[in-house]
Formats: structure tokens, C-alpha cells, sequence
């Protein structure tokens, strides 16, 4: 892709990204390294981790990633990569817990902290010093109740890396809110196409006749990150009190929300694989694993309060199997884009200039990544300041 090609992309009101961006496996190895691996990426729940010896394993690109909990309750990644001779730790999405981590090709062993315990006896005259040995670490962090990694390791701190997002995050406590349920979704579409769509209602009176019965489509505002993230909202019609097929809530309201949150929802791209949507009862938040240009998996999980899971008979259907029936309405959508990328006839189409600013920023923001080899600090500061005084931004919480 030349500069050529990515300038219109960020021009004016935008438009979508050359095919090779969607389709090229070596634009998704650049995507891996300065993206995924060079930002602050979300792994999962860190509730996931519950106690000392609890761990996962993580496939970013080339880089496995082994997160545990260790015996003084801190978290810590790293490659999942033994020390000896390079075999897998644990495979990939496997889950494990214990006081030890064992090689299963050497056995080679290591503490819950990453240090070398031991080897076989035949072999233990050949190591020096164990401290020489130990698994080389990932930054990780526990943020808002999920597990974030820097693979590079430099990154800037996650509050500036994120700048700004804490006033929309914070009044939810989403690391107190529970896991109701999770799906797991595998779309044959280049991820970006699927933040693409997350970030624009445009195509809700053609696809989503479910959620257009509550809520305003030509409704909300645009959000400007500070930093790696980018959103909007969207209004509930008259009458509503949350996103379900009768718009009627089953579970109980998240305590302390400021008001701007009890008529609408926020829809919220957080780095490059988090997307989060607050609502006045739940949080969806759903988090993208590119396999493939044109494949990505997608775990989508429904958070409520604790005291949701105390009313007698609650049950979370009623947001999931909304969300379910919208979420399977928008991978047809995105996977239709893709096989329309393939056609010989595609060429890309301008942005909305009303409905597709949030768009627009995101793909402004990789363009740039793209022609100029530096990811930009902030996502909002890729729409032109003349633009940004024509748009409705939400009151602060």
C-alpha cells in the first residue's frame, strides 16, 4: 500500500482502506507487531485467575503468552516458550492451575513467579545458576477487571495509552461486575472490518430491526479518545429502559451511574481487540483474536452486578440473546464486506461525514500507522479539528 493509496483514507470525511489491508497476510504481521504485540491488548477476565497457581495460555500472532496468578496474588505474563529447548508451556487457549509449571517435553521446572525450580537429575550438573533460567516476562496488567499485555514492553502506561477513557469507564466498576454469559464466535472477516461496524448505527435500519424497535438509530454522539480509543452513543426511544428484544430490563440498574447513562448506550473500541458496551444494567464487552486476514475469533461476554445474580430467578437471556441475534445480523454483514473485498470490482467508498466519524477516526488512525510506519498517540485527533466543532459530544460523567 503506498501513501498514495492510504491519503484519501485520511482525508476529508475518509473512506475504507485498500484491499491489501483486509486481505494481505503480511499487512496483519505488521498489525501483530506494532498493534497487538506494541500496544496495550486485552487476554481475557482477570477474574479468570481466581487463585495462586491459576493460568492460561494466549496465542498473539507468532507469541504465545503465559499469564498466572502467583502465590502473593500478582499477576504475571510471559512467552510461553520453556527456557530449554523452546516447547510450549501449555497450548494455546488450554487452561491449568498448580504450585509448579512443568515442560512437558523435559520436564524442566518453574515456580508460580517464573523461576527455574528444577530439572532432571541427569541434567542438573550442566545448568549453572537457575537465576540465568528463568521464563522471560510480559508486561501484564489488571485493568477494569481484565488482564492487558504489552508484549514489546513499551508501551506507555496504560493511563496514558489510554488517555481519558477513566471517565467513562470508572462509574461502571466493571472489575466488581459478573460474568452472566459468554459466546464465542469465529467470522471469516478481517477484524477491522467488524470494529468498522461496531462503530456506526448507518447500517441498523437495514440489518437490525430488532434493536431499531429500542432505539434511535439517528440518535448519540461521538467520542474522541486521548489515546488508543474511539466511540459513540445512541438513545434509547421513549419508553426504554435498556438493549433487549422488549426493552425491558431484568436485572438492576449499575449503582452510581451518572444520568447520561440511564437513557442510552456507549459503544467504546479500547486498543485494538476490546470492544465495550455500557449500558444502564450490563456491560458487553466483546474481544477480537485475529487467526487470519480474513478469520477472526471474537468472545463476547455479558457483565451485571452482583446483585442481579441475587434476585430470585434472574436470567441473563434477556441482554445476551438481544445481543446474540444483533451480533450474528452484524457477522453476516462483515463477512458479505469481505467477500465483496475480493471482487476485482472493489474500490473504496467515502465515509459518512454524519454517521461514520467514529469510523473514520479508526481508519484515519491506521492509515497513518500505515504510511508512516508510527502508530498515532491518539485516535480522536485523527478528525480534522473543523470537523470535531460540528459534533455533538455527551456530557462529561
Amino acid at each position: 500500500m503506498t501513501a498514495a493509496e492510504l491519503r484519501p483514507s485520511i482525508e476529508r470525511s475518509g473512506q475504507m482502506l485498500p484491499a491489501a489491508a483486509y486481505r494481505d497476510p503480511v499487512v496483519l504481521e505488521w498489525e501483530f507487531d506494532q498493534l497487538f504485540a506494541g500496544g496495550w491488548m486485552c487476554l481475557g477476565r482477570a477474574d479468570a485467575f481466581s487463585k495462586p497457581g491459576d493460568r492460561r495460555a494466549f496465542q498473539v500472532g507468532d507469541d504465545g503468552v503465559l499469564v498466572i496468578r502467583g502465590n502473593d496474588g500478582r499477576l504475571r505474563g510471559f512467552f510461553n516458550t520453556c527456557r530449554h529447548r523452546s516447547h510450549e508451556l501449555l497450548p494455546a487457549e488450554a487452561e491449568a492451575s498448580g504450585k509448579f509449571i512443568r515442560c512437558p517435553y523435559h520436564a524442566w521446572v518453574f515456580t508460580a513467579e517464573v523461576e527455574l525450580f528444577g530439572v532432571p537429575p541427569t541434567h542438573e550438573n550442566d545448568i549453572d545458576d537457575t537465576a540465568d533460567y528463568s521464563l522471560v516476562p510480559v508486561a501484564v496488567e489488571e485493568w477494569h477487571g481484565y488482564v492487558m499485555a504489552n508484549l514489546s514492553g513499551d508501551a506507555a502506561p496504560l493511563a496514558e495509552h489510554f488517555g481519558g477513557i477513566e471517565r467513562w469507564l470508572d462509574p461502571f466498576g466493571m472489575g466488581q461486575l459478573r460474568v452472566g454469559d459468554t459466546h464465542s464466535y469465529t467470522l471469516d472477516a478481517n477484524w477491522k472490518l467488524i470494529v468498522e461496524n461496531y462503530h456506526e448505527c448507518f447500517h441498523c435500519p437495514s440489518v437490525h430491526p430488532e434493536l431499531c424497535v429500542v432505539a434511535d438509530p439517528e440518535s448519540g454522539s461521538t467520542v474522541l479518545g486521548e489515546g488508543w480509543y474511539v466511540g459513540g452513543s445512541v438513545h434509547f426511544r421513549d419508553g426504554i429502559e435498556t438493549m433487549s428484544l422488549d426493552g425491558k430490563s431484568d436485572g438492576v440498574p449499575i449503582a452510581g451511574l451518572p444520568e447520561m447513562f440511564e437513557t442510552g448506550t456507549m459503544y467504546l473500541q479500547v486498543g485494538v481487540n476490546l470492544l465495550i458496551s455500557l449500558h444502564p444494567d450490563y456491560v458487553m464487552v466483546h474481544r477480537l483474536v485475529p487467526l487470519a486476514p480474513d478469520r477472526t475469533f471474537v468472545e463476547c461476554q455479558w457483565l451485571f452486578p452482583a446483585e442481579a445474580f441475587d434476585r430470585p430467578g434472574f436470567n441473563p437471556a434477556y441482554a445476551v440473546d438481544f445481543w446474540d441475534i444483533t451480533n450474528r445480523q452484524d457477522w453476516a454483514a462483515c463477512e458479505s464486506v469481505q467477500r465483496g473485498l475480493r471482487s476485482r470490482g472493489y474500490r473504496p467508498g467515502p465515509f459518512s461525514s454524519y454517521h461514520e466519524v467514529s469510523v473514520h477516526a479508526f481508519i484515519a488512525w491506521m492509515a497513518q500507522g500505515y504510511t508512516t510506519g508510527e502508530i498515532p498517540r491518539s485516535m480522536g485527533a485523527m478528525i480534522p479539528p473543523s470537523r470535531v466543532a460540528t459534533l455533538a459530544f455527551p456530557a462529561e460523567p
